[in-house]
């Protein structure tokens, strides 16, 4: 099982060469970036001004392959969900998709100068967040926790990139009945 990132228009190399290197440290699965491009283009409504994130995800499973593991996409649109006025990202919950977006992530988007250490910061959050729902943990309790929900930037500023005890274990269980289910027979 492999992570594997998927830029989604227009996305700054560095901090996906970023993710590639430290989500493997978080989340235990090798990971490597796409040469392929989603054009998020089909999924910008006009009366929003935004992308819509389930969208995007139905149109990252076509890109999902079974060997993959999981696929998250890294876009830099803003995104959003009829119910709510925008999302930092959206995840399949325990299914194999999952994206992020830097866009609200910037300082510049509240109006301060530009941090890429902060912006990096945030964006890999995010993706142990999101990438966390496809392994089918739910929001926790731990506001420290990658698993806590962020509403506002300044909680994803509050919680680290890392798990807490519960969540970790979790995700170790999961991950481990994931990997033998996909062995061949007589290697369990």
């Amino acid at each position: 099982m492999k992570l594997q990132l998927l830029p989604i228009g227009e996305v700054d190399h560095e901090l996906l060469g970023e993710l590639r290197s430290r989500l493997p440290l978080l989340l235990g699965l090798p990971c490597e970036v796409l040469s392929t491009k989603l054009d998020p283009a089909a999924t910008f409504h006009q009366e929003r001004g935004q992308y819509h994130s389930s969208e995007l995800l139905h149109r990252m499973q076509s890109l999902a392959s079974p060997e993959c593991g999981r696929l998250l996409g890294v876009a830099a649109v803003d995104l959003y969900i009829p119910i709510l006025t925008f999302v930092f990202g959206e995840a399949q919950i325990g299914g194999p998709c999952a994206v992020v977006s830097t866009h609200r992530l910037r300082q510049e988007f509240y109006g301060l100068p530009p941090d890429h250490g902060l912006l990096g910061q945030r964006l890999l959050k995010e993706a142990v967040h999101e990438l966390g729902h496809t392994f089918d943990l739910i929001h926790c309790h731990d506001y420290q926790c990658a698993m806590s929900a962020s509403h506002a930037v300044e909680w994803i500023d509050l919680k680290e990139s890392t798990l807490c005890t519960a969540c970790q274990a979790q995700l170790t269980a999961i991950s481990a009945k994931l990997i033998s289910n996909q062995a061949p027979s007589g290697v369990r």
